[in-house]
């Protein structure tokens, strides 16, 4: 029963995480280039990801929580446990710079007026979310398919 809950949680948590950067680099990115000028879509870009940014957070704890915890329910975890492990740990730290570096400087850059600074910024965390969006899609790919591969 433990089992169950903790890989209904994980998954939750992906859910969030994998389909809030589709979400974002597949729809909203698109239809905010077409729509808005640059310092009304900076302040989207800001505002949207001080929510996503939270739930992400809530996301991290859970995935480590659950995923730790059924790490060490198997005597020997297999390879495919191993890979999704490194693989969404390397997620984690490209989503904490994220965060503490060019989210910071978005918001700097908003607050001080500079849309130069603040498109660059945004530029950055448009191009790790989508290695991080890779990075997880190829995670799922191996949790999904991985016993059956490797």
């Amino acid at each position: 029963m433990y089992m169950s809950l903790a890989i209904t949680i994980h998954t939750l948590a992906i859910i969030v995480w994998i389909g809030g950067m589709f979400f974002a680099h597949s729809s909203l990115r698109p239809a905010s280039i077409q729509i808005l000028e640059p310092p009304l879509r900076l302040k989207l870009w800001q505002a949207t990801f001080q929510r996503f940014f939270l739930w992400v957070w809530i996301a991290i704890f859970l995935i480590l929580l659950t995923g730790f915890w059924m790490f060490f329910q198997f005597p020997t975890p297999p390879i495919f446990i191993h890979i999704m492990t490194g693989v969404g740990s390397l997620m984690m730290l490209i989503f904490s710079h994220i965060y503490f570096a060019p989210y910071r400087r978005l918001k700097k850059s908003i607050s001080n007026e500079n849309w130069s600074d603040g498109a660059k910024a945004l530029g950055q965390i448009r191009t790790l979310v989508g290695i991080n969006l890779t990075l997880g899609i190829i995670t799922t790919i191996v949790a999904t398919a991985g016993k059956y591969f490797l």
